[in-house]
């Protein structure tokens, strides 16, 4: 039995070493120098990065294009700066490079459009008397319409909050929730505020994770389940208001409402930025965050280039002057035709020329 039991333990430490030097072999490793860096970050990415097909970049092409600018006598921040630039290619604002003195960003996704969003008229309708909890700011507005202004989904959404806001809104005609600006943050805050407008499990869309190191190389769409939550569910007339800078998990949470009963997406198309981000790391310690996971509308259009709004309205000068917001007025205008459901009002509002009404992608 002694004799059996080495030879036993011999043939496991065997096989252990075995799958050791076969993982060593299969695994490229890279030299901590300027040039064994962007190999680093040029291979990560074209294994793991989701959207080359979609964006149709010849990620090929791009190694060809910056390989012959690194060299031994870069300066760290000469590196930086290359590697962003090579990373801007990708038009991603969930692409970043992380080192100890800059982050590579890419934010043309949101600059290059009109804001649709003014910080100064944000002031006028909350006034000095909202509630503030959960990074949730919330009033009744003077015609008894509800308004939630959720900037971020990064701070921790309780559900006892949840119950309390929508119970002190539960005299009012209908709810406006302003996303717009909300750059994201935990999606299972953005789920768990989304929960609370349906009252039975909706198929909200899909998502995908990579299965090889091939562009194309993708698990079939697994499907994304909305289940109502045990507290206060609201289901009277609700509007979603957004712009460009809705991103992220903001934008996932405009997918999800445009599911739910009663709710209407108002102001301009979201910023996108719907592949589940990942993240892995260069030689020199220096972390790469990258779009990895690619997700779907329940219609199966990709969303990550965005979501049209149902009514799709624009920020006015004139307004602006007055110190009303476009966007709001219109809302409210919405939520105010009483008696009418959503089918009667678009054709009500399209019809007079307020809005430029647009269906799903």
């Amino acid at each position: 039995m002694k004799k059996g039991k080495i030879c036993f333990w011999q043939l496991c430490i065997g096989l252990f070493l075995t799958l050791i030097f076969f993982s060593c072999v299969e695994e490229e490793t890279f030299s901590d120098n300027p040039k064994g860096n962007f190999q680093a970050l040029w291979k990560i990415l074209d294994e793991h990065y989701c959207f080359f097909p979609q964006k149709g970049i010849d990620w090929k092409s791009v190694y060809d294009k910056y390989e012959p600018r690194f060299n031994d006598e870069m300066s760290e921040r000469q590196q930086f700066d290359t590697m962003a630039e090579m990373l801007s290619e990708l038009r991603d604002g969930h692409v970043n490079l992380y080192s100890t003195f800059n982050t590579a960003r890419y934010w043309a996704w949101r600059d290059n459009f009109q804001q649709n969003y003014s910080d100064s008229l944000e002031r006028v309708y909350l006034g000095k008397d909202y509630g503030l909890v959960s990074g949730l700011q919330y009033k009744i507005l003077d015609d008894s319409i509800a308004y939630l202004r959720c900037e971020s989904f990064k701070n921790g959404i309780s559900g006892s909050s949840l119950d309390e806001i929508l119970l002190y809104f539960k005299d009012c005609k209908g709810l406006i929730i302003d996303v717009r600006n909300n750059g994201g943050g935990a999606l299972t805050n953005a789920e768990k505020l989304a929960a609370r407008f349906t009252d039975k499990e909706l198929l909200v869309g899909y998502m995908q994770h990579k299965t090889g190191r091939g562009h194309a190389d993708f698990s079939p769409l697994k499907p994304q389940m909305l289940s109502p939550v045990k507290g206060v569910i609201w289901l009277r007339k609700t509007i979603v208001l957004t712009n460009r800078s809705v991103y992220s998990s903001a934008n996932e949470f405009v997918k999800y409402m445009k599911c739910c009963p009663n709710v209407r997406i108002v102001g301009d198309r979201t910023g996108g930025g719907s592949g589940l981000p990942f993240s892995s790391e260069l030689p020199n310690g220096w972390s790469v965050r990258f779009s990895a996971c690619p997700m779907y509308d329940r219609d199966k259009a990709m969303t990550e280039f965005g979501i049209n709004p149902d009514f799709r309205v624009n920020l006015s000068d004139d307004d602006f002057k007055r110190k009303k917001d476009t966007i709001i007025e219109f809302a409210k205008q919405l939520i105010t035709l009483q008696g009418e459901n959503y089918s009667t009002m678009e054709r009500h509002f399209t019809k007079f020329g307020r809005c430029e009404q647009l269906g799903s992608e």
